[in-house]
């Protein structure tokens, strides 16, 4: 028998590599698409900023239109999602339900309360793992029930695996053909809202356009340079150069809108013809499986966005400081190298992988002694590719509170961006009120004479803040208290560290100037 269903769209905010909407169509007389949209759910269990709202609306207004090119629609529906979910299901004979299987916690009750409603209703439900490269459950069951906690463990499970299986094919109209499309006029009354519409701001809009069509456009641009792909190497990549010195794909990987199986067999087809290219853990493959590895470990592991009760995670008495906290996230905190990356934040909702190292590093172990938590809090909002696994899993590798070891270094908010930007285009950029400082100055314009300042138009403690700190001080004060917490908690400690050295570190010259300054760390996003 052929159902009448309702496809769901969750994350896959796309058509190819879908193969639960395949699975749909296949076994379907008609099918309506639909997209939920639950903002007390999206705000309260993901607290989606501004830019991140439009993200997600143009990525629904380009699945409409690719679904129309099909001969389909997408159907938007506010409410709350299991009220109107009974509403529908009755009104449109619904006998079957499919969605894409998530593993946060909070779309997981989703999944298990819309099973529950189908027992109760006499619906069908089918679910099925696409956004990762494996079933996360499979992984868990050869390493004996629980996470791999070090990437060591995790390449090693996967070894016993294999490679992840393979994208489904694309849908094509003669798949939709099969199936009776939604009736017309309820496009029009279901259709994509504004911003305007759910009272967001248009000037938030970021330089990133949301949707598959831009996702795979940026895929196509990037695997055209095969050189570049099979060179690739996350640590030399330039965390403050005026364009995106990475990928960029990691927010249309977070929203669904590409598929992390299709970019990772695509790589595979260019590593195969290459004589040389780069291996795990650096490669553009390499940033996919600490995708999976965080999402993993995440799965699995109890209050994994939280250091309370959070068994992999260091107990940590943290300073709170709400003053201190909000310079951070405003960008006052008198550093132009740390301001000028949230500023970029605030402004695009993206920022390079060792600019995320910077100012998170700033925010906890480094400058501040403010939880991760917090920071986690900030770049939830404001990223457009925010991720529960790889979110949390970033900032207790920052702040040296789980996976991450080699705590003494410590990033310098002075020299580590002049690096590679001595000229500091990067801060004039993003912080305008600077631009007119010479070279020598612009990463320390407190530095400056008064008469310098006057030149550039820019009084330091008056136009733009002194340091908040005095880096020497409150990071070898940081240090000692990292350390002491370190021998305090050694078994902690032990349960994320793997047996050989880190195997992110890139062995780099230092600089025995500063304390010890972390150069070559790798961003655990495929950004």
């Amino acid at each position: 028998m052929l159902h009448r269903t309702i496809h769901l769209f969750r994350k896959e905010l796309r058509l190819h590599d879908n193969p639960v909407l395949l699975a749909a169509l296949e076994s379907s007389e008609a099918l309506y698409p639909v997209y939920i949209l639950d903002r007390a759910f999206l705000t309260s269990s993901m607290h989606i900023g501004a830019l991140r709202w439009n993200f997600l609306l143009q990525s629904l207004e380009d699945l409409h239109k690719n679904l129309g090119q099909l001969g389909s629609c997408l159907l938007v529906i506010q409410g709350e999602y299991e009220i109107v979910l009974r509403d529908h299901i009755q009104k449109w004979n619904i006998t079957q339900v499919t969605l894409d299987a998530e593993m946060e916690p909070f779309y997981k009750e989703m999944e298990a309360n819309i099973q529950r409603l189908g027992a109760e209703l006499g619906f069908e439900v089918l679910s099925l793992v696409s956004h990762s490269l494996y079933n996360t459950q499979r992984i868990l069951d050869l390493n004996g029930g629980s996470p791999p906690l070090t990437y060591k463990r995790f390449l090693h499970i996967l070894s016993l695996l294999g490679d992840p299986e393979l994208p489904v094919r694309n849908l094509t109209a003669e798949d939709f053909q099969r199936c009776r499309a939604p009736e017309p006029g309820l496009a029009e009354c279901y259709r994509v809202p504004l911003p305007v519409d759910l009272k967001i701001s248009p000037e938030s809009l970021s330089p990133w356009r949301g949707g598959e069509t831009e996702g795979l456009r940026r895929l196509e641009q990037h695997l055209i340079d095969q050189g570049w792909v099979t060179s690739f190497a996350k640590p030399r990549t330039s965390p403050n150069s005026l364009l995106p010195s990475t990928t960029g794909l990691s927010p249309y990987f977070s929203m669904g809108c590409l598929s992390v199986r299709t970019f990772f067999y695509r790589l595979s087809n260019i590593y195969a013809q290459a004589k040389h290219h780069s291996l795990p853990p650096v490669s553009l493959q390499g940033q996919l499986l600490w995708r999976e590895f965080f999402y993993t470990v995440a799965s699995a592991t109890p209050n994994f966005t939280q250091m309370a009760g959070n068994p992999i995670c260091l107990q940590i008495s943290w300073y709170k400081d709400a003053e201190r906290l909000h310079k951070w996230k405003t960008a006052k905190t008198g550093f132009p190298w740390i301001d000028a990356i949230m500023t970029q934040l605030r402004q695009e909702g993206w920022i390079h992988h060792l600019a995320r190292h910077a100012v998170a590093c700033f925010l906890t172990r480094g400058d501040l002694w403010i939880s991760w938590e917090e920071g986690m809090k900030v770049f939830e909002e404001l990223l457009l590719d925010a991720d529960y696994s790889i979110n949390a899993g970033n900032w207790m590798w920052l702040s040296a509170s789980a996976f991450f070891h080699q705590y003494t270094r410590i990033f310098c908010p002075v020299r580590f961006g002049k690096r590679t930007d001595p000229q500091g285009n990067y801060i004039r950029k993003y912080l305008p009120i600077l631009k007119n400082f010479p070279s020598k100055y612009i990463y320390e314009p407190w530095t400056a004479s008064e008469e310098e300042q006057k030149l550039a138009g820019c009084i330091i403690g008056q136009d733009y803040p002194f340091p908040m700190v005095n880096h020497k001080e409150a990071s070898d004060h940081n240090l000692q208290l990292m350390k002491q917490v370190r021998e305090e908690q050694h078994r902690t400690v032990q349960l994320t560290r793997d047996d050989a050295d880190d195997p992110m570190e890139i062995r780099v010259k230092r600089d025995h100037s500063e304390e010890n300054i972390s150069k070559g760390k790798v961003a655990r996003t495929t950004e």
